[in-house]
């Protein structure tokens, strides 16, 4: 029996020997007993790799048709395992395809739930395998597991987004083709990391306006399908950059970063954002002061470009000096008082009598963790690293250490000490990066010239803003 081909058809459909290969193995969506067990261990690691995690919007996810999850990509495995980790139910990402070369690792990343596909820099004879990709895809939809795709196709570690690529528009058209009955979503999802690069960050995650494919295709039946494909790359772009901290990727970017910390605190205490009759605090409240500075220099630029080139030199220079001393950005934005770095130096001692023998303990992981960084040059891997290294060679070296303990002590010693032992890995984190802080504290607060640079950037902003 022919199948019909619409005016939105942009790929051929599935052949029927695809169709028999897919009804005989077994599908990647498929329940998984070992990996939706393990599933439950990978989500706490992947939350204690975090000082703070929060979705927001969730409720917004469409409950009565297939999802296409479309998050930003600025943090290499992390987005995923975030992504992840936004409920217990199974999804199925892609990756690029060469990883998928070798057979072993790539039967391992189907159990993962991952499928390949290729990219233009593969070259146009490749990219036309995407074919049996996105006929999967549907598949996947069809038996309503959530299916991501980063839509950027890479990642950058800015606070910014790269254009879209047409992947996710192809496979979503496809399988609105395919799926008449079922509505079909594009949900963008937006991952704003409080550090790329630090292990024990925070992250928000915020759900979009989720689009409504065959809805869109009917708003715009007088459009051709390659017309179609721009309109909605620009609709879902609009929302995911509505959906993260945005700064435009250009010369201006570092200023402009470096001012929206200058003014965060400022911003927050004394602009009363609300949504739904609630005030927001916290990371949603920081969330909206940075988007907000951004815009208010947007505008600035418009208004008054004198004033907002003084401002964004004045953020360049400021960068480079903090850049220079090797200044936490943190230390600017928190502007941590006297007694505070007191506290802060009270719990550091504290905690040093455990701090120490655990810093010893976890002396292999960090020495993976700096072999792996030198084969890496990429420092987005960076927090990724840590995260399979945690995830792996921590139980390992726990087995070790607890059978050390048992065989020299009475269990009633050995029990506690093992039980002690357990959140080595995150407390000694935690206490060397308080001692990190308070060193980029102490470094600013004798640096009078970058302190008289951030005065005037806080001053110039608030006098135009």
């Amino acid at each position: 029996m022919a199948h019909h081909l619409g005016p939105h058809h942009l790929i051929y459909l599935p052949s029927l020997k695809t169709h028999v290969a897919m009804a005989k193995e077994k599908k990647v969506q498929d329940y998984d007993f070992m990996y939706d067990f393990l599933r439950y261990y990978v989500d706490i690691v992947m939350k204690l790799s975090y000082r703070k995690i929060k979705y927001v919007g969730k409720e917004f996810i469409p409950k009565d048709g297939a999802i296409i999850l479309a998050p930003n990509h600025t943090n290499a495995l992390m987005d995923a395992m975030v992504v992840l980790g936004m409920d217990h139910g199974p999804k199925v990402f892609v990756a690029r395809a060469d990883i998928f070369r070798n057979p072993k690792i790539a039967k391992i990343l189907k159990w993962l739930k991952i499928m390949p596909i290729m990219r233009m820099r593969d070259g146009y004879e490749e990219v036309k395998k995407n074919n049996e990709t996105i006929e999967r895809a549907v598949d996947v939809l069809r038996d309503r597991v959530p299916f991501c795709i980063f839509p950027e196709g890479t990642h950058q570690t800015k606070y910014s987004s790269l254009p879209l690529a047409k992947g996710i528009f192809r496979i979503a058209f496809q399988a609105q083709e395919l799926m008449p009955d079922m509505p079909l979503y594009i949900v963008p999802v937006g991952i704003r990391y409080g550090s790329f690069f630090r292990f024990r960050s925070t992250v928000r995650v915020q759900i979009g306006e989720p689009i409504n494919v065959g809805r869109f295709i009917k708003e715009h039946s007088d459009l051709a399908p390659a017309e179609q494909m721009t309109a909605i790359r620009e609709l879902l772009t609009e929302r995911i950059h509505n959906s993260i901290f945005y700064i435009p990727n250009d010369e201006d970017y570092e200023a402009m970063y470096e001012i929206c910390a200058t003014v965060v605190k400022h911003q927050t205490k004394n602009c009363k954002f609300v949504v739904d009759g609630k005030r927001l605090r916290g990371m949603d409240a920081h969330f909206e002061a940075n988007n907000r500075t951004v815009r208010e220099v947007m505008r600035l630029k418009e208004s008054n470009p004198e004033v907002a080139a003084e401002l964004l030199q004045l953020g360049k220079e400021a960068y480079e000096m903090r850049t220079q001393q090797s200044i936490s950005l943190k230390s600017v934005s928190a502007k941590n008082g006297l007694a505070s770095r007191i506290m802060q130096m009270f719990f550091f001692i504290l905690k040093l009598p455990y701090t120490i023998p655990a810093s010893i303990l976890t002396l292999p992981m960090v020495a993976v963790v700096k072999f792996l960084f030198t084969k890496i040059k990429d420092h987005a891997f960076r927090n990724s690293i840590r995260f399979l290294i945690n995830l792996v060679l921590w139980p390992i070296l726990m087995i070790i250490y607890a059978a050390v303990a048992y065989s020299l002590l009475p269990w009633e010693w050995a029990l506690p000490i093992t039980l002690a032992l357990l959140p080595a890995p995150i407390v000694a984190q935690e206490t060397w990066r308080m001692l990190r802080l308070f060193k980029s504290d102490i470094k600013l607060h004798n640096n009078k010239n970058l302190r008289d640079k951030y005065k005037k950037i806080r001053t110039l902003f608030l006098q135009n803003r």
